[in-house]
């Protein structure tokens, strides 16, 4: 494989195939409901993990062996990516090939040069995904990268792009000026957020600070005129930088 193209790929309701009912298809699977994929499964065994999840809507457990003709079959047809995770090598050259030859995306476990994407080591912290891949040449370096990553970035980074996306929006309805906007998003960056979440003064602080917001439309949809009565674009940047 060359170098893999990077994309981040809408999930949701979408239909995802997986061959295969051990921990590794477990681990495959549960990354899909994540990402909010309807998963089908075809094994002869599940470990019972996946069993648990007989009953889960969005999921479909086949108990019978893999056969290249379910490929073709309409049944089988829908499937966004398909996933190949079973013990055999020959098992999973033959969804490669079947799979590549209805132009699904296929992922062969621990076989990069059989798959048309890899899966790589994640770490999430609510909408912020950092996704970590070395190409498949170690996938145990991925997931030693993974680690250190999780340890520096915490659960405060969910809170903080949320807070990110409100204000987005927020700012959007107030101020029509595309340069004005733009420029209220990247001085938004050096505001001490994360330090706010941390010492438990966020909550309190985002409170006043949409309401100083809120307090009125922007003069004419620029941010930074004058006005007694509203606030200025000056008073914005200033109160998101107080600590």
């Amino acid at each position: 494989m060359k170098y893999p193209y990077p994309i981040m790929v809408n999930l949701a309701g979408k239909q995802c195939l997986v061959i295969g009912g051990g921990p590794v298809a477990e681990r495959k699977v549960f990354s899909l409901l994540e990402a909010g994929a309807r998963v089908t499964m075809i094994s002869m065994e599940f470990t019972e993990g996946l069993v648990e999840l007989a009953n889960h809507s969005a999921v479909v457990l086949h108990r019978q062996t893999f056969h290249p003709s379910m490929m073709t079959s309409e049944e089988f047809m829908p499937f966004t990516l398909v996933v190949a995770a079973t013990n055999s090598p020959e098992v999973n050259a033959q969804v490669y090939e079947f799979a590549t030859a209805q132009g699904k995306l296929v992922n062969v476990v621990d076989q990069p040069e059989l798959s048309s994407y890899i899966q790589p080591s994640v770490v999430r912290r609510g909408k912020l995904v950092i996704a970590v891949s070395t190409g498949g040449a170690s996938p145990s370096a991925s997931r030693k990268i993974a680690r250190e990553l999780d340890n520096n970035y915490g659960e405060e980074y969910a809170i903080y792009l949320d807070f990110l996306s409100e204000v987005r929006h927020l700012v959007q309805s107030k101020i029509a000026d595309k340069q004005a906007r733009q420029r209220m998003f990247k001085e938004m960056l050096d505001w001490d957020v994360l330090d706010k979440i941390r010492d438990g003064s966020f909550n309190s602080w985002k409170d006043k600070l949409y309401l100083a917001i809120e307090r009125g439309p922007w003069p004419n949809g620029l941010a930074g005129q004058v006005d007694t009565d509203r606030p200025s674009w000056s008073t914005i940047t200033d109160f998101g930088q107080r600590v």
